[in-house]
């Protein structure tokens, strides 16, 4: 015979195990993400990854922030970077093995504006990575071969961007426009 005691705690030991298979159900979710790809024809090119010259402090003298088409960031007078996120432009394109390829910009330098703003600043001084050193690229064609056996090839672009005394908080976007052509 049980004793009240056991009685109690056997009751209380149903309970606990009815009460766990109470639980709340598990519960799945899904979620959606996008997928892109981008095919490249030949004779082609396009951009891989926007030129981003990151956060900066604008101090009470105006400044540069240079960002090296290998990734680099440095500065000068008033303008001091901060954080992350930034980067150097990259392309990538298509042509035949051994094939010279003019590399040029439609225009130099170039008026970013403040989102929200009329305030600029300037970016000028685009250079391209090439070996074995880092070449400014302006209006004027430069001629690179293209060395793959494939005919793919890859290129960074790098800038300076000047910054005014006490520039304006914001988010400054503009556009440049790279010309390629295949000789």
């Amino acid at each position: 015979m049980l004793t009240r005691f056991q009685s109690i705690l056997a009751s209380l030991g149903a309970s606990l195990l009815a009460l766990a298979g109470m639980a709340a159900p598990a519960h799945a979710a899904g979620g959606a993400g996008p997928i892109t790809t981008i095919v490249v024809k030949p004779l082609s090119f396009f951009p891989v990854d926007d030129l981003n010259f990151g956060s900066l402090l604008a101090g009470a003298t105006a400044g540069t922030v240079t960002l090296a088409p290998d990734g680099p960031r440095t500065s000068t007078g008033g303008a001091a970077p901060i954080g992350g996120g930034f980067t150097p432009a990259r392309f990538a394109g298509m042509g035949t093995y051994n094939q010279i390829v003019n590399i040029s910009m439609a225009a130099t330098p170039i008026t970013i504006t403040r989102q929200t703003g009329t305030q600029t600043m300037q970016v000028r001084t685009f250079t391209i990575g090439s070996s074995p050193t880092t070449q400014v690229l302006t209006t004027t064609p430069r001629s690179f071969r293209i060395g793959s056996a494939s005919g793919i090839f890859l290129f960074s672009l790098g800038a300076q961007l000047v910054v005014g005394a006490n520039q304006m908080p914001g988010t400054y976007t503009g556009t440049y426009t790279v010309v390629l052509n295949y000789m």
